[in-house]
């Protein structure tokens, strides 16, 4: 079995939460700074919480997306994964 055919569709989905944090409204609201994703505010909170923060803020958006249009839900779940790829971050960091 080809790996990557089996597990296309999670990858599509993973680099749709990319180019949300990277080019979409995750980079409106968090990278106007300039700043490199990892330097970024929800990682630095984390540095100074720990990875709570950002666990909490996908558990936030997973519910929100539970009463939101199909359209709105996705770009809320994508957002929730890449709070939960700053908590994997943070982890690998120590």
């Amino acid at each position: 079995m080809d790996r990557d055919n089996d597990y296309s569709a999670l990858r599509a989905i993973l680099d749709r939460a990319y180019d949300f944090a990277a080019t979409g409204k995750g980079h409106q609201r968090h990278g106007q700074s300039g700043l490199p994703w990892i330097a970024q505010r929800h990682v630095q909170i984390g540095r100074e919480v720990g990875t709570g923060f950002a666990i909490g803020q996908a558990v936030k958006k997973s519910l929100e997306a539970g009463g939101m249009d199909k359209d709105a839900a996705v770009r809320e779940l994508l957002g929730a994964i890449t709070y939960l790829a700053s908590a994997v971050y943070l982890l690998e960091e120590k």
